[in-house]
């Protein structure tokens, strides 16, 4: 009887510390949910609401506190008719299309991120942020996309004309709510991540990571759905795709808990003035600081270069970008600011080196 006793007391605490457990990562994982959809968790971070969007759009215009800013920009255009990007079925290739849209080709997968190819960052194609400059590559010259990633909402990073083009075929993989969009369009082809959650597609593991940001497209569903950026595992090489993000704790967790990366893609546009935009936007020393977080080989800049979505002038990023490389003395070959089109064949050293001894044997 006694032994009855101790057995049943000895079960029912490992009940309760499994239960704990799971209760302590529930809460963990839903920290940043709320009744009505979700918010950025980390201590600090400072909410922007209508008062200071009209601060920034209209006090600071009225005060004259805004960058005088040009209407052309001559930025070097890569031309590229996408002919080797179809017929390459073996190299990791990474393409800058323009702003966050990248073309991603790793083992074997096609891997569309973020795509806007139209004209205008807006709910209408006559009025909104237009582009500065074409998408570096026609959607008509992709290869056949196997895998679309979305790291939100917002008009600059989930195009309806364009994912109307794409249609049904890939794969789309979006954070939580964002399905609606899809249903909306009649594409079930799709799943909804929560931040922590992981997928394998072919034979890549593909997880859902957190970002620090808002989401909403009408106005009145500000942070109805989660805003994310994306862990992709390779075998041949493993990136982050940042999406859209201010700077927060949460790039020493994921270089912690995923790194190190052979590839980090950062935004790096949008920043001024630093007052407004600083909690959901990073400038280029915030941008250098996540990739050293994210504990990162290669750092490829995004989120500029397309629309004018800030004060700051749209050829700016970059040139910060190069003077804080300087300043840090870091390696400024493991940058790799593109061009609009541009695509470069990635190789892990240690590949590199294996070839060269091959060759000299």
């Amino acid at each position: 009887m006694k032994v009855n006793l101790i057995l049943i007391f000895v079960l029912v605490c490992t009940f309760i510390a499994i239960n704990s457990l799971f209760a302590q990562e529930r809460n963990m994982k839903l920290k940043h949910h709320t009744a009505e959809g979700f918010k950025n968790p980390w201590p600090g971070y400072e909410d922007r609401g209508l008062l200071d969007v009209l601060h920034w759009s209209v006090w600071d215009r009225i005060r004259g506190n805004k960058p005088e800013t040009k209407d052309n920009y001559d930025f070097p255009i890569f031309i590229n008719d996408g002919k080797y990007l179809r017929e390459n079925t073996t190299e990791t290739t990474i393409t800058w299309v323009g702003h966050t849209t990248f073309l991603i080709q790793l083992d074997g997968v096609n891997i569309l991120l973020d795509p806007i190819f139209s004209e205008r960052s807006s709910p209408v194609q006559w009025a909104g942020p237009k582009r500065h400059v074409k998408p570096g590559l026609k959607m008509e010259d992709l290869p056949e996309i196997d895998l679309v990633i979305i790291s939100h909402d917002h008009y600059d990073h989930l195009d309806k004309n364009s994912i109307e083009q794409l249609g049904n075929k890939p794969f789309y993989l979006v954070p939580l709510g964002v399905g609606e969009f899809f249903r909306g369009m009649k594409i079930d082809h799709f799943e909804e991540k929560d931040w922590g959650d992981s997928i394998m597609f072919n034979k890549l593991e593909i997880i859902c990571t957190p970002a620090q940001h808002f989401s909403g497209r009408r106005g009145y569903d500000k942070n109805r759905t989660l805003w994310a950026s994306w862990v992709i595992k390779g075998q041949s090489a493993k990136i982050y795709f940042g999406g859209d993000s201010g700077y927060f704790p949460g790039y020493l967790e994921i270089g912690e808990q995923h790194g190190p990366f052979d590839i980090a893609i950062l935004p790096i546009g949008a920043y001024l003035p630093r007052w407004f935009m600083h909690p959901m936007h990073m400038d280029p020393a915030d941008a250098i600081q996540a990739y050293i977080d994210l504990k990162a080989d290669i750092f490829i800049p995004s989120h500029w270069g397309a629309f004018n979505l800030a004060d700051e002038p749209m050829d700016e990023p970059p040139k910060k970008l190069r003077e804080e490389i300087d300043k840090s003395g870091m390696d400024s070959t493991k940058f790799w600011i593109l061009q609009h089109g541009e695509y470069r064949i990635f190789q892990k050293e240690s590949e590199i080196v294996s070839e060269e001894l091959s060759k000299e044997n």
